[in-house]
């Protein structure tokens, strides 16, 4: 197996196939700006489809927050990932926070967001880019940039429509209105919500559901969730024909057979 990354402001644990993501930067809520979060998250994600014995992702936050997004202190003073002009912030966006997106996009395992607290801003946006949310009851959930006069830079409004559709996610964009997590689950963003000491366990539960099953077949079943979104039906039944084929093909599938005809004849 590959070397686990060296992180800086979060912390990495791989146990059982199931490598768990925690944002450690509590004193300023896990802010995404002003901190090695982004970074943190990229390396992971790249560690992550270079290692093909990993089967699933969690991510988290440590503390009371998921994450604040971006320091809005940092925001006021024009400082830090805000300085410059319009040419020089286009670049750190592109340089910095949008690559959250399109690592996680690219992201060959089920990914999970734990959502310990609030995910407000760029952090909401990183749970809705997951493929999976449980919510702690104290978590809470806000598209707040419109508060700031800003707009979602790391691609929030691409993600969330696709989740909840247009007419609720533009809603929550348009208002900037903070929910809890009974409500992110009434609407959709969120899977179950549990109470804060049973969170972890619950996720590890279902990431263990996912882990135990060959891990070649469901990196490629995550493959092909996200070439659903973006491809006519003819030209994805052909790729799954050639997936089905390297899958038929794999010491895996004929374990996972023989082990499921051993179970069918007891």
């Amino acid at each position: 197996m590959n070397s686990v990354p060296e992180l800086v402001d979060s912390k990495i644990t791989l146990h059982n196939k199931v490598v768990t993501l925690t944002f450690n930067r509590h004193d300023v809520r896990n802010a995404l700006t002003g901190t090695t979060i982004a970074d943190d998250i990229v390396n992971t994600v790249e560690w992550i489809n270079k290692t093909p014995e990993i089967a699933v992702l969690i991510i988290t936050g440590d503390g009371s927050a998921f994450s604040s997004g971006g320091n809005i202190k940092d925001m006021a003073e024009r400082a830090g990932d805000f300085a410059g002009d319009v040419q020089a912030l286009e670049r750190r966006y592109r340089e910095g926070i949008q690559r959250i997106p399109l690592a996680l996009h690219k992201l060959e395992v089920p990914v999970i967001a734990a959502v310990n607290g609030p995910a407000i801003g760029a952090g909401f946006d990183i749970a809705n880019m997951c493929d999976i949310r449980i919510a702690s009851t104290k978590a809470k959930f806000g598209e707040t940039f419109v508060n700031l006069g800003i707009i979602p830079g790391d691609g929030g409004a691409w993600f969330m429509q696709r989740l909840i559709g247009y007419q609720k996610a533009a809603e929550l964009t348009f208002t900037g209105r903070v929910i809890n997590a009974q409500e992110a689950k009434e609407i959709g963003i969120v899977l179950e919500v549990v109470a804060p000491d049973e969170l972890i366990e619950r996720v590890n539960q279902l990431a263990n559901e996912m882990a135990v099953k060959p891990v070649a077949s469901l990196r490629l079943t995550k493959r092909l969730m996200k070439l659903a979104q973006r491809t006519e039906l003819p030209d994805f039944l052909d790729i799954c024909a050639v997936f089905q084929g390297m899958c038929h093909n794999n010491p895996e599938h004929l374990t996972a057979v023989n082990t499921m005809i051993e179970k069918l004849a007891k």
